[in-house]
């Protein structure tokens, strides 16, 4: 087949299992904390206006941490992909592994690590890859801010990932439970027969799965052995 357009249109829904294998750890673990913190100290709004010099260590941290790790072999299944498909990717996923991995679409859902924005002026976004200061200001003289999706804030990507899904001509869930809403929904917008692969060790089925268990496959593996078995399928069907 010549070009992109022609290509079945693969569009995947990641989420945090699809980088632990990478080493970078779950949002949501069972203590309730995330890289020994309580979520709520540093992913809410209220969180950042109570104490903003604890939100912003905390996302320098994490920002030093994403140099340290690389794209697993998941990642790169990925961009292989796009060789027999056009490959769109709606992430939950606040790291850049995709991207350095190949994959040449991803709408990030929840926000980026490597980028901050102003807090005057949403649209003023920045590349950023070193620590955030104080003393760091937007161009309009307004402190900085990660430009990360908090509990509490709307998500702006979720019309863009929504409008990704109803153009599938097939769908893969990998590294997510499909629990945590409104990302959860993103499945329903699949067109009725879209065949549905769901790449979990451990999957749990949504309201959104149980009206497609026709056209679901379970692919009871992590994500790198559950990608590289669905290439496989895809390339020898």
């Amino acid at each position: 087949m010549n070009g992109a357009a022609n290509r079945p249109h693969l569009v995947v829904l990641s989420g945090a299992g699809m980088s632990a294998e990478s080493g970078i750890k779950t949002f949501r673990d069972n203590d309730g904390l995330w890289e020994n913190h309580d979520v709520m100290e540093v992913a809410t709004p209220e969180a950042f206006a109570r104490n903003p010099d604890l939100v912003h260590r905390f996302y320098n941290a994490r920002r030093a941490q994403l140099k340290e790790v690389k794209p697993n072999e998941g990642h790169f299944i990925l961009a292989d992909l796009e060789q027999d498909h056009r490959v769109s990717i709606v992430t939950q996923n606040v790291d850049d592994l995709h991207e350095r991995a190949g994959s040449s679409f991803v709408v990030h859902l929840h926000g980026e690590l490597r980028k901050v924005r102003s807090t005057l002026d949403p649209s003023l976004i920045y590349d950023w890859d070193r620590d955030v200061l104080p003393e760091d200001r937007c161009e309009k003289g307004a402190p900085l801010r990660p430009h990360i999706v908090w509990f509490g804030e709307q998500v702006p990507q979720l019309l863009a990932g929504a409008e990704l899904v109803s153009q599938a001509d097939m769908v893969v869930i990998v590294g997510t439970s499909m629990q945590v809403y409104p990302a959860a929904g993103l499945v329903g917008y699949a067109r009725p027969k879209v065949p549905v692969f769901y790449v979990d060790p451990r999957p749990s089925i949504s309201n959104e799965l149980q009206q497609r268990l026709e056209h679901l496959e379970l692919i009871e593996n992590g994500a790198s052995e559950g990608l590289a078995w669905l290439r496989h399928q895809l390339r020898n069907a």
